[in-house]
């Protein structure tokens, strides 16, 4: 079983966490740019980060035989903070780049009106750049955000089915569901979403524009959910065309509409002695080397 993971922060995970991933059928991801887990302080925090996304951390995923795509945006939380908005002019760089998928994450987190305004100017630059966009919703007051959501993508003349409304619940999904864009799930060990729950509203609402992720970052997260959800999946009967379905071909179908999708060439498990800018993932010294 192949497993796409469309939405997963793997700057915050470990090694460790990309050998379990690919021994459980993770070959391919896509890690959203988002915040640091504490404010970011200039434009020039943002540039390393995004460079790093588009640098290392795809040569780190591909030592483990797993491919690394990127979303590039102003995350809604940090569109508060004037330190931070004026990277929405070297948005554009990124969004020209291999590797770069979709714009996000945008959307809203205190649904001020900076974020209405970063969000609006994203999905303008997603049209420009013809991308995807991967839009996050607020954990405060969801039901509110997400329909909010849906009106900034309807006046933004992006297709709904280019965009992606992420972090999705029971009530939320069904307004999300009738209004054509994708719907995106977030599987926690405590909040959000869980495989049991996931699985409901698959028997509801089909397997059609779905995407399931782990959205594992630095927090408490599962980066194997998406695994859990297959497993749960085939317990409840769903055949393996559906699995596959959900975690392969729904990825694969939303972001390939970027026309950057890297799946050819997958490396086998396992890191080798390249380098990335003279840096390896190994650390110590192999049997019977110089250490």
């Amino acid at each position: 079983m192949r497993i796409f993971d469309p939405h997963i922060h793997m700057t915050s995970r470990t090694t460790a966490d990309y050998e379990a991933m690919y021994a459980a059928g993770v070959r391919a991801l896509t890690e959203p740019a988002f915040w640091l887990g504490q404010p970011r302080t200039s434009v020039g925090s943002f540039t390393d980060y995004f460079d790093g996304l588009l640098g290392w951390e795809r040569f780190r995923a591909a030592q483990f035989g797993i491919r690394h795509h990127c979303t590039i945006a102003l995350n809604p939380k940090e569109a508060n903070d004037p330190r931070c908005t004026p990277v929405l002019d070297v948005l554009p760089h990124y969004l020209a780049k291999d590797g770069v998928v979709a714009v996000g994450e945008v959307g809203y987190d205190s649904m001020t009106a900076e974020e209405d305004a970063a969000f609006a100017r994203q999905l303008e630059l997603a049209v420009e750049h013809e991308l995807p966009a991967l839009v996050h919703t607020p954990h405060r007051d969801k039901l509110t955000g997400t329909r909010r959501s849906l009106d900034v993508v309807a006046e933004s003349g992006l297709p709904p089915d280019r965009v992606v409304i992420d972090h999705l619940n029971e009530p939320t999904v069904g307004m999300v569901a009738e209004s054509g864009c994708w719907m995106g799930f977030s599987i926690y060990p405590d909040t959000k979403m869980d495989e049991h729950r996931m699985v409901q509203l698959l028997r509801e609402y089909g397997t059609d524009r779905v995407l399931v992720n782990s959205a594992a970052d630095w927090g408490r997260s599962d980066p194997l959910k998406t695994h859990a959800v297959a497993t749960t999946m085939r317990a409840a009967g769903f055949t393996d065309t559906e699995i596959g379905k959900v975690l392969w071909d729904n990825p694969v179908e939303f972001y390939g509409q970027s026309g950057r999708l890297l799946l050819d060439g997958l490396a086998g498990s396992g890191p080798d002695a390249e380098t990335f800018a003279g840096n390896s993932v190994l650390r110590g010294g192999r049997p019977g080397g110089d250490g």
